[in-house]
């Protein structure tokens, strides 16, 4: 079985939540699509790194989540959904992912 790296995961549930909210018009498919990712990359967290690293990354989840809403006021709704992603992505590869 192929393990996909949480890190992807993280960063996949806060662009395609978006993208789902997006598209279809309905905000709670988006946010269904951002939290069934987080549980997964939050699974690995915890499995990776214990409880310190699940609940430091999952905050910067959501922390990533809600500052983009204003960030994108000052950059646009893509750039700041791609920003955090990058931001949490990194963070996740650093602490759950490497090695």
């Amino acid at each position: 079985m192929v393990r996909v790296p949480s890190s992807a995961v993280a960063a996949a549930g806060l662009v395609g939540g978006y993208a789902v909210a997006r598209w279809t018009g309905k905000r709670p498919l988006g946010a269904a699509v951002l939290g069934a990712a987080g549980l997964v990359a939050g699974r690995e967290w915890h499995r990776r790194g214990g409880v310190p690293a699940a609940a430091g990354l999952g905050a910067l989840y959501v922390a990533g989540f809600a500052g983009s809403h204003p960030l994108a006021k000052k950059v646009g709704a893509w750039p700041a959904v791609f920003g955090v992603a990058g931001v949490v992505a990194a963070a996740s590869w650093a602490v759950a992912d490497r090695g």
